[in-house]
């Protein structure tokens, strides 16, 4: 089992930045994918961002050019450098891990990013 842990949300005005990190521990595989989701009240939950082990990177539309993820696989730990935050950016940020194994998805719980207008 993959333990995720976030950190780093809190309540920031329009046009201002956050980070987000998120400490992965357990039984660990090197190759993975590694990605924040958040969701609005109200809102399915939604892609973010994610990050293969390799380095590769994939954004939603909404933040491409605003948003940058980052990892650090030698310590287990993931980044979410939220610059020129927006109100529509507000919701619960998650952490997730998945190696494409059977069972393998994790989810950290989860930690609130709110931008105020």
């Amino acid at each position: 089992q993959v333990q995720l842990v976030e950190s780093g949300g809190g309540l920031v005005q329009a046009g201002g930045s956050l980070r987000l990190s998120c400490a992965a521990s357990g039984r660990l595989f090197s190759f993975n994918v590694m990605g924040w989701y958040r969701q609005a009240p109200g809102k399915q939950r939604e892609l973010v961002a994610v990050i293969s082990s390799g380095g590769t990177t994939n954004y939603a539309d909404s933040v491409k050019g605003r948003f940058t993820i980052s990892r650090d696989n030698a310590k287990n730990t993931l980044n979410l450098q939220m610059n020129t935050l927006k109100p529509e950016d507000t919701g619960v940020y998650y952490c997730h891990y998945d190696t494409g194994r059977p069972a393998s998805s994790s989810w950290g719980q989860g930690t609130q990013v709110t931008v105020s207008s």
